[in-house]
């Protein structure tokens, strides 16, 4: 079983996100401090419940994330 490798980063800087590779904590503040509005963990997990996306290791894409959010607004008439 392989472990997940720590983002290096340098003195005093914060550790970089991955937008194609997010959990869905780091998923939840990334689109809270873009968005609208709050988004949380349990927002997003229902999403995934519902069929939203996930990388293979269970992270979220993004891109493929807001797709599905978009198509889902399509089918209920958002």
């Amino acid at each position: 079983m392989s472990e997940r490798a720590a983002p290096v980063t340098g003195a005093g800087q914060r550790p970089s996100l991955n937008p194609a590779a997010l959990s869905v904590a780091d998923a939840a503040l990334v689109l809270t401090r873009l968005g609208g509005g709050p988004v949380t963990e349990e927002l997003i997990e229902a999403d995934l419940e519902a069929g939203a996306p996930t990388n293979a290791d269970g992270s979220i894409n993004l891109v493929h994330y807001a797709a599905w959010l978009v198509r889902e607004m399509g089918r209920r008439g958002d």
